[in-house]
């Protein structure tokens, strides 16, 4: 066996009705609850709200935006340290969850934001962390990750340890009635994590490899029901439980060139991260395609258990196909003309994802920027 390292990630609640339980865990003071106003609005928040601050002063920062900005969790931060926040919880999709945690971190350690962006350079102590998602997609509750917009629509990460929560709940009635297009996109970056965790060109790994495969089973069998039928809790829980599987897998074996080339579509153009991965699939798997062509074949096997008799050959071009499909079937407009972006961006899209060298190393093979830039005239 090639020498390997694994983080089992958080600990975790899963079910329904895991509010008391969580408020439990924590200990007692003041809890910071990142979230967003939508998820007040329609009182997904309320349980976990009254639960936790039942006997502990609770202050919530709800101005979480998609693609949340280095101001939005600097004023998270700043929310917490002024209540004397003695943890924190994040409850709501991959951005109340990133900013959670990076608030944390922040507030628990004292370290300056700008000098810990990179992979395992925070190594101080943050504030005890509880994540809750609501779609099932990110896995930013599993993951030591933490992506931030910054100045000129660049996204930064924090990766290191420290970031891990210490406990996630996976609970799926809060996933309950999300809009289609909603669980489309989370789906299909849940989706994206598991199939680039397999792929990773750095420190894949047996456990990684198990967790994707798992992941990638759960999701592309459910996705579409989660879509068809809102309120199945099965489907949804499937979804949950995939999405997190993902989560783990990637944050042991990380993700490449789809998120590399998404990131820009969602900075410059604000465009959900799912969505974006979802544009840049097909395209960036097809330039994969012969680097990755054994391992491809051997996740086609999971999405069309009747190709195993094929060649390696076509059983990728299979998966490339059938990832493709159900990206489409899900609703998704999958052409970057669909979402006001011109032909003429493709040189400066492929100019801000060459920033993104942390995800490109992990890709099975080279991307340039030329590639790049033939990938996104390609995805138009």
């Amino acid at each position: 066996m090639r020498p390997f390292t694994f983080n089992p990630g958080p600990r975790l609640l899963a079910g329904p009705d895991q509010a008391v339980t969580l408020a439990e865990k924590l200990p007692p003071g003041s809890c910071l609850l990142v979230t967003d106003s939508e998820l007040i609005r329609l009182g997904l928040t309320d349980a976990y709200r009254d639960a936790i601050g039942s006997d502990r002063e609770l202050v919530v920062f709800d101005a979480v935006e998609a693609d949340p900005s280095k101001d939005t969790l600097l004023a998270a931060t700043e929310a917490g340290r002024a209540a004397g926040a003695t943890c924190v919880v994040g409850l709501g999709g991959g951005s109340p969850m990133d900013v959670a945690k990076l608030a944390a971190y922040l507030i628990g350690s004292g370290d300056d934001l700008d000098a810990i962006w990179g992979v395992n350079i925070a190594q101080g102590q943050r504030l005890p962390l509880a994540l809750v998602p609501t779609t099932a997609g990110t896995g930013s509750e599993a993951t030591p990750i933490s992506v931030i917009t910054c100045e000129g629509g660049v996204k930064l990460a924090v990766n290191s340890p420290p970031l891990i929560a210490d406990w996630a709940v996976l609970d799926a009635e809060l996933t309950l009635g999300l809009p289609g297009h909603v669980t489309a996109a989370t789906g299909i970056d849940a989706i994206v994590h598991a199939v680039e965790a397999y792929t990773s060109a750095r420190l894949k790994n047996p456990l990684s490899d198990a967790l994707a495969r798992e992941a990638l089973r759960l999701l592309t069998a459910n996705l579409l029901t989660a879509i068809e039928q809102p309120r199945n809790l099965e489907a949804r829980s499937a979804m949950l439980l995939g999405a997190h599987l993902a989560g783990l897998a990637f944050s042991n074996a990380p993700v490449a060139g789809v998120h590399a080339l998404a990131y820009p579509l969602g900075g410059l153009h604000h465009l959900p991260h799912g969505l974006s991965n979802a544009l840049m699939l097909r395209h960036v798997l097809a330039h994969n395609l012969e680097a990755a062509r054994e391992l491809y074949a051997e996740l086609a096997e999971i999405v069309e258990p009747d190709c195993s008799g094929q060649g390696s050959q076509a059983r990728a071009a299979l998966l490339i196909d059938r990832l493709d499909r159900l990206a489409s079937r899900s609703g998704l407009a999958l052409r970057l003309r669909d979402h006001g972006i011109g032909f003429e961006e493709a040189p400066r899209l492929a100019e801000e994802a060459m920033k993104q060298t942390r995800l490109l190393v992990n890709n099975p093979c080279e991307i340039s920027q030329g590639d790049a830039q033939r990938l996104y005239e390609a995805a138009w």
